[in-house]
């Protein structure tokens, strides 16, 4: 069964050709069935035709031929002729014994000939329901000749009756009025004197097996209809079991997959799973806009927090920075420690220019939440709540999928990459420093102050940075308690502290440190 199965699953046309097939063969058996039916039908009618005739053609040597020959007196038609030499029987008569002799003789049908009024000497006959009603018909209706009666209930042994009127004519009426035997003698010609029916049995148990060829085909189709509906069965029960499997599997999928994005960038995932980059070694030259970004004094405030109240605001540090960056659709390209590596321009890039501003407007909202979030780290207690530092730094950069076959890590390199590292080195806490490049695409949306050139390591070139202007004021409750605590101060000391605070807020001339990339 399974090998028919996956035979008709693997030509399909053989399908198509057997049902086809039951297609053309349901005419065929049924036009042989009905041949079969029909020839069944005339030979029965001919046998019963012949038998019918015999019984007439005996009945009629036997009760008039013989009569009349052996008698040698007149001849006379009478009711009761067997009573009388040379007598032959009147047409009424010759019906009834008739009658008696078909209904006897031949089974599949039956006649009768009655009357409700017989002459006096005969028993009164029994008159069925539907005969009664037909003698009322015919004396109500003259026009109406036959009526015919379907008998029902007996669905094995179906038999249909035709009722047709016997009708008065002169020689009927002229015995009857004149016979003293009879029942009524007021007769006129065209009365109805009774019936003749016919009844003609039909058992159609017996011709069901005419049958034979539509049997052979129900058969035939029912033995492939009931095989085929065990293999669908079959089939439907490996399709629920694959169903749950593949429902189990896109679960245990999706939940892989959920945990998976967990480490990659949504572009990354994304770009991913839709097919758009394939999971090999391959990289590629774009031009990037890349952002750095760490925590000032982040090891200093380690040691003065517990690991777990550390993890808590660290964690929640970087998901409200992921949060900003994905906004601005960024690349998160690594967590260092307290540092935050992304770029803009791949997988997904809006242009070089754009890329820049966007990375800006990234930047600048990071440190907006930072000012808030300030406040609420002081409000549970922590003295030196994290500032950060960020460089950016657009140029051309080697992106993609490096590492081994077994292990990938999709990241940046090149000098530009490590450019954005050292430009974070030299912000100050809360600022954000951009090179030329950077602020090239920028300089009609923000404004900044250039910086004194500088040499970096690993950079064959001075260069310029660009410190942007801050959008947010400081806490206004740190301003307030440092102008109380310097206007207590005497003069002298109110205006060393202001020249200190100058010199410390502004520009330094010459190189500034720079850190490694990371």
């Amino acid at each position: 069964m399974g090998k028919l199965g996956q035979f008709i699953l693997n030509k399909p046309q053989w399908l198509l050709l057997i049902v086809a097939l039951a297609l053309t063969a349901l005419p065929i058996a049924v036009w042989q069935d009905l041949t079969n039916l029909s020839d069944r039908n005339l030979r029965r009618q001919a046998i019963n035709m012949d038998r019918i005739i015999g019984d007439v053609r005996t009945y009629y040597a036997q009760n008039v031929v013989d009569r009349v020959n052996s008698s040698d007196v007149e001849i006379q038609t009478l009711h009761d002729y067997h009573n009388t030499e040379g007598a032959i029987p009147i047409p009424a008569t010759l019906s009834i014994e008739l009658g008696k002799i078909i209904s006897a003789s031949e089974g599949h049908v039956r006649y009768r000939f009655i009357s409700d009024f017989p002459f006096v000497n005969r028993k009164a006959y029994t008159l069925t329901p539907f005969e009664t009603q037909a003698l009322e018909r015919f004396r109500s209706d003259k026009d109406v000749k036959q009526l015919f009666h379907d008998t029902e209930g007996i669905r094995w042994d179906h038999a249909l009756t035709l009722a047709t009127p016997v009708v008065m004519s002169q020689t009927c009426v002229n015995c009857h009025n004149s016979h003293t035997l009879s029942s009524k003698t007021d007769w006129k010609v065209g009365d109805i004197r009774g019936l003749q029916t016919i009844t003609v049995f039909q058992p159609i148990a017996f011709n069901i097996w005419v049958f034979k060829w539509l049997l052979g085909y129900f058969l035939i189709a029912g033995t492939i209809g009931f095989l085929f509906s065990i293999y669908q069965f079959r089939l439907a029960g490996r399709f629920r079991t694959m169903i749950d499997e593949l429902a189990a599997n896109n679960e245990f999928l999706a939940n892989i997959s959920a945990k998976l994005s967990k480490y990659l960038s949504p572009q990354v995932y994304r770009s991913i799973f839709s097919g758009e980059r394939d999971v090999e070694i391959s990289t590629e030259r774009k031009k990037l806009t890349v952002f750095f970004s760490d925590i000032k004094d982040f090891t200093a405030t380690t040691e003065r927090l517990q690991p777990e109240e550390l993890t808590e605001i660290l964690n929640e540090y970087f998901t409200e920075m992921s949060k900003i960056a994905e906004a601005h659709g960024a690349t998160i390209d690594k967590f260092i420690g307290d540092a935050i590596v992304a770029f803009f321009g791949d997988p997904e890039t809006k242009g070089t220019a754009e890329d820049a501003r966007a990375c800006v407007r990234m930047a600048l909202e990071m440190q907006t939440r930072l000012i808030e979030l300030e406040k609420v780290w002081r409000s549970r207690g922590l003295e030196h709540p994290f500032r950060a530092r960020m460089g950016i730094n657009t140029g051309y950069c080697n992106v993609g999928n490096f590492g081994s076959e077994e292990r990938m890590d999709y990241t940046i390199i090149g000098a530009e990459a490590n450019l954005a590292a050292r430009l974070e080195g030299i912000a100050e806490p809360g600022g954000v420093v951009v090179s030329y490049e950077t602020y090239a695409h920028v300089r009609d949306m923000i404004g900044a102050k250039a910086l004194e050139p500088v040499r970096f390591k690993g950079i064959a070139r001075d260069v310029i940075p660009y410190r942007l202007d801050k959008l947010t004021e400081p806490d206004s409750e740190e301003t307030d308690t440092l102008v109380s605590k310097i206007e207590n101060l005497s003069e002298d000391a109110r205006k060393t502290v202001l020249e200190a605070l100058t010199t410390s807020l502004g520009p330094k001339p010459g190189p500034r440190r720079s850190n490694p990339a990371k």
